[in-house]
């Protein structure tokens, strides 16, 4: 593969653009102790963009307005109970990967 000096200057450009909003956050707040509310606002953060993540996958825009696809909430359902249930990240992940590989495979 032969890359020209113009690629691999827009590929360094775009590294950098994405990796200085996400380690230039850690480094300045490393050594600062953050205030209560802000530790306690920040904690809803990963579970907001779960949330966001998995609403995505069964929630359909159509023409005719939004769908929900309940092959998704099929698997979404148990595999919840599970994550309540073994309280694993790991458990919780192979379930959801197999209940949808499952459906998946004699649904469709």
């Amino acid at each position: 593969m032969n890359v020209n000096s113009t690629t691999l200057l827009i590929i360094l450009g775009c590294a950098i653009v994405t990796i200085i909003p996400r380690v230039l956050p850690f480094i300045i707040v490393r050594n600062v102790a953050l205030p209560q509310p802000v530790l306690k606002w920040l904690s809803y953060v990963p579970i907001c963009i779960l949330t966001a993540l998995v609403v995505e996958n069964f929630i359909i825009h159509t023409e005719q307005g939004l769908k929900i696809d309940w092959t998704v909430i099929s698997v979404i359902v148990p595999t919840a109970l599970i994550a309540i249930w073994a309280k694993s990240l790991s458990l919780t992940v192979i379930v959801g990967v197999l209940l949808m590989a499952v459906i998946r495979y004699f649904i469709f």
